[in-house]
């Protein structure tokens, strides 16, 4: 997700780090970022933390956390989240509700469709997003910064019936077609969801995913319908995927939201709305059948140490809940953490050890030597006989097939038939491995083999067990199998397996958030210096400061060899001077012409 340093500066009272060093915190706390182009950060959300981090609030509220900068009294951008007053000139039937799990709406009369205004433009544009009026970029920007998606709906468009405009959620007729808003018609199957008209029943919108051009948003436009809903995230993934129609609404939907989210884009859109275009909202619709439940985790001061390894004090854990806007109480040793309505990765203990780890961060965690094991694993035989064979065969000219478990005949009939025609799971490998040799003999030249040799290892079923069996085949000869078992050139039972060393672990270093400074040295050497000892002796000189040096050059001259480093300096409490990287300098060529050795 693109994330400007601007649009991100709205959530924080105090000015935020230079994108670089944004990039730096959010990659050893949270995301890998893909780049950092000026001001704009690409961030490479983690699949578990799609449903929140796929907006500026879920990011803004990281970036947060790590740097522990408080986030503004109101990050939502509201200050009241009722959907209030409710409306009958407007109706909701949601078909199923565990497709739907909450679909909430806004009628607004009275709007202006019209250009949105210079700092909406700039911000959707900063992330690469085209502008197209006050009312489509407002549901967009609310999108991108909250994580909600939205759809508005021309009102006049939508059939009215005794004074009420209806939507039905439902699945969608086998064939039934629907116009989109990019001018392409989209046939839909039963097995998706649409938002259909309540009045006509005519599809408005492949739900979740594209809005309907019959019902768009046009500079005639003077009342609409806004939506914000919650989609079950398997169905709108695989409608997607059928149609082929990848939209941002669809990567948000598809990583699974809460719908407690509605709520809070449906309002932010609605004030952005009547800031921008003016109008009255005539009231709001909140269908919510099953409202999701609060959730609690408990895990101990003890187990959080157990884990991650480490001596936290009580205040080091508690620290960390504020930071994250974790609430939580005390019940003895154990936190009674109550997790927020957006936060559906966190779930079991360890998912708020992993938390408190990553907050605390892993660099500060001592390194810890791991023991040698008490005693040798036990000798898999099937394994050890398996890898045997195959480095055998193969370096015998054999080549390893695999072929189909399933067969037309056998003694174990398949129960959930996967394959119709071959019901039955094999009771040999030699039907398989005969077809297999007669298809590379018939491709032999293609393959520019001399001669077909094949192999395979696999399990049938017969006599009613299961065996692992070794199978050959090759060109004019007959195939035959044996079980691993019967093969006795492995002595599997006095086999061990080599003594597993003690690890010798070395502590990570974290990122600097703060800018390096390059210098470049090349020296005359006599003939026969290496540079690994001339680096030794810099990286002696230069201390701390010195975080990478490499050569980047080497020639020779004469008795003289001349070689040339790439120096990498950096403090990881502050912003380097030039004063501080030259006296750094001034150490290495006093240790360098030392050695006797000349500064080009």
């Amino acid at each position: 997700m693109k994330i400007s340093r601007e649009w991100l500066q709205r959530y924080f009272e105090k000015p935020l780090p230079d994108a670089a060093a944004l990039a730096d915190a959010l990659t050893f706390h949270a995301f890998e970022i893909e780049s950092v182009e000026g001001e704009v950060l690409d961030v490479k959300v983690t699949p578990n933390r799609g449903h929140d981090c796929l907006s500026y609030r879920g990011i803004a509220k990281e970036v947060s956390a790590i740097l522990n900068l408080p986030l503004v009294p109101h990050p939502y951008g509201i200050t009241d989240v009722s959907l209030e007053p409710k409306t009958d000139a407007l109706k909701v039937t949601i078909e199923n509700p565990q497709l739907c799990p909450r679909f909430t709406a806004a009628y607004i009369r009275g709007i202006k469709v019209g250009p949105s205004p210079d700092w909406l433009r700039t911000a959707l544009e900063s992330i690469g997003q085209k502008s197209i009026n006050n009312i489509v970029d407002a549901t967009n920007y609310v999108m991108f910064n909250i994580g909600q998606p939205l759809h508005a709906f021309d009102a006049a468009k939508l059939t009215e019936k005794d004074g009420v405009r209806a939507l039905d959620v439902r699945m969608a007729k086998n064939e039934e077609t629907m116009l989109g808003l990019d001018d392409k018609e989209y046939t839909v199957t039963s097995s998706m969801l649409v938002i259909a008209d309540g009045n006509t029943g005519e599809a408005v919108s492949i739900a979740g995913i594209k809005g309907g051009k019959p019902t768009g948003i046009d500079e005639a436009t003077t009342a609409v319908v806004l939506e914000a809903a919650n989609w079950d995230g398997v169905t709108i993934r695989k409608t997607s995927q059928a149609l082929k129609l990848r939209t941002d609404a669809s990567d948000r939907f598809q990583q699974v939201i809460s719908p407690e989210l509605t709520v809070y884009g449906l309002r932010s859109a609605v004030e952005l709305i009547v800031k921008l275009a003016g109008g009255e909202v005539v009231g709001f619709v909140d269908e919510y059948p099953q409202p999701q439940d609060k959730r609690t985790i408990s895990v101990s001061l003890s187990k959080i140490n157990a884990v991650l390894g480490t001596k936290l004090a009580q205040e080091n854990v508690v620290d960390v809940f504020k930071r994250l806007d974790l609430s939580h109480v005390q019940q003895g040793e154990e936190f009674v953490v109550t997790v927020p309505f957006d936060r559906l990765d966190l779930v079991i203990p360890e998912d708020i050890v992993e938390e408190v780890g990553r907050l605390v961060g892993y660099d500060k965690i001592p390194a810890t030597e791991l023991t040698a094991f008490p005693q040798k694993p036990e000798i898999n035989a099937n394994f050890y006989a398996s890898e045997h064979a195959r480095a055998e065969l193969t370096a015998q000219g054999y080549s390893e097939v695999f072929t189909s478990v399933f067969a037309d005949k056998g003694e174990r009939v398949v129960a959930n038939k996967v394959d119709g025609v071959r019901p039955y799971l094999r009771a040999t490998l030699l039907d398989g491995l005969t077809d297999a040799l007669e298809r590379n003999i018939r491709n032999k030249d293609l393959l520019q083999l001399y001669k077909v040799k094949l192999f395979e290892i696999g399990t049938v079923w017969r006599d009613g067990k299961e065996t692992v069996m070794l199978g050959t085949a090759e060109e004019g000869g007959a195939a035959a199998e044996k079980s691993l078992a019967e093969l006795t050139t492995y002595d599997v039972v006095n086999s061990q397996y080599e003594d597993l060393p003690v690890s010798k672990t070395e502590r990570y270093q974290p990122f600097s958030r703060y800018p390096f400074i390059v210098r470049d040295i090349a020296l005359w050497c006599p003939q026969g210096t290496l540079p690994v000892e001339v680096l030794e002796s810099i990286r002696s000189a230069a201390g701390k400061l010195l975080i990478r040096s490499e050569k980047f050059d080497e020639f020779k001259k004469g008795e003289k060899t001349s070689l040339a480093f790439r120096l990498v300096f950096q403090s990881f409490e502050k912003t380097l001077t030039d004063a501080e990287a030259n006296a750094a300098m001034e150490k290495i060529y006093a240790a360098v012409k030392a050695k006797g050795w000349e500064v080009r």
